[in-house]
């Protein structure tokens, strides 16, 4: 009895001294949210607008890669950029998308701790105290779950326009390549023909030998 008495006392405490962490954890979050909520509007209004600033850093980039990337490798380098890219798109996905998971298991965290005090004060007859904890228990519930409902309505928001996105790189993309690989034919075939040029033309004697040798080896009709 001792024993469990024991554990169960380790376990009360810990669970009080995450109170406070929780607590802090669901405050940054909802600033977080903030954050989040005022990036996501100001995305929104650049869109109705017909500005994408995804695709427009990506045709920039892509512009860039052209002047730079090997002659011989531009596909390989464009797809490199492309995918690069893609996983910026969806990492920027991943900031809002933990809010969906966090929130609620912060709220629920924060709505049992503050009940064990609650009931604790319940024992000891301290009825202020309780009131207060159990205030704090509901209020954490709630927060947590409006941060989780925000967090979704805007990923599901911003998915739309990842996909969206990833396909105008992807066309973008086909399009450079399109108009960078007959460049590439056209600077192999000069200098094919450059090499060719430069190469010495055999004399008229070794081309009458030639002539001679094909006419012994024919066969005689």
């Amino acid at each position: 009895m001792n024993l469990l008495a024991g554990l169960e006392t380790f376990l009360y405490v810990v669970s009080s001294a995450l109170f406070l962490p929780v607590v802090a954890a669901l405050v940054l979050l909802t600033f977080w949210m903030f954050i989040c909520l005022g990036s996501f509007l100001r995305e929104w209004l650049d869109r109705r607008k017909g500005i994408s600033p995804a695709v427009n850093r990506y045709e920039t980039s892509l512009a860039g890669a052209l002047l730079i990337a090997p002659a011989g490798e531009i596909d390989l380098y464009l797809e490199r950029l492309l995918q690069s890219a893609e996983l910026d798109l969806v990492r920027s996905l991943d900031r809002v998308r933990f809010a969906i998971r966090v929130g609620p298991a912060l709220g629920l965290m924060g709505t049992l701790i503050p009940m064990g005090i609650s009931l604790a004060a319940l024992a000891q007859g301290d009825m202020p105290k309780m009131a207060g904890s159990m205030v704090t228990a509901f209020t954490a519930t709630v927060v947590g779950l409006a941060c989780s409902v925000a967090a979704y309505l805007m990923s599901l928001a911003r998915e739309k326009w990842v996909r969206a996105d990833m396909r105008e790189m992807e066309y973008y993309t086909e399009v450079a390549l399109r108009q960078a690989m007959p460049q590439n034919i056209e600077e192999r075939r000069s200098s094919a023909a450059a090499r060719d040029a430069g190469r010495p033309e055999p004399d008229a004697r070794e081309k009458m030998e030639e002539d001679d040798e094909v006419s012994e080896t024919s066969p005689s009709v």
